[in-house]
């Protein structure tokens, strides 16, 4: 019999911190976010890392692309005056939300 499909949903954001600002820097600057993030519905965890080309892969995992993509607008609209966004360069954000095929516990 097969399994049900996954309803989870991946948000993968790729891109460049804005000039002078240090992964430490950025880390502060989501504060108000991170606080946000935990109270929406849907959401399951965050991760963020850089790589040795200083490019910023900040990942979270959600119930469903429903809650993932009505996050996406609330940070833009509910947290449009948060210090994260002008840590980023705005020019090299790559945006997407795909829902997960496969999982492993």
């Amino acid at each position: 019999m097969p399994k049900s499909p996954i309803a989870e949903a991946l948000e993968i954001t790729n891109f460049r911190l804005a000039a002078g600002v240090s992964m430490k820097d950025f880390i502060a600057a989501n504060q108000d976010v991170d606080a946000w993030l935990e109270q929406q519905p849907g959401f399951i965890l965050r991760r963020v890392s850089q790589n040795a080309n200083g490019i910023v892969t900040d990942m979270l995992l959600w119930t469903s692309v429903m809650h993932a993509e009505r996050a996406v607008h609330g940070i833009v609209t509910e947290l449009a005056g948060s210090p994260v966004h002008a840590a980023i360069d705005q020019s090299t954000v790559d945006w997407s939300v795909t829902r997960c095929l496969h999982r492993v516990k």
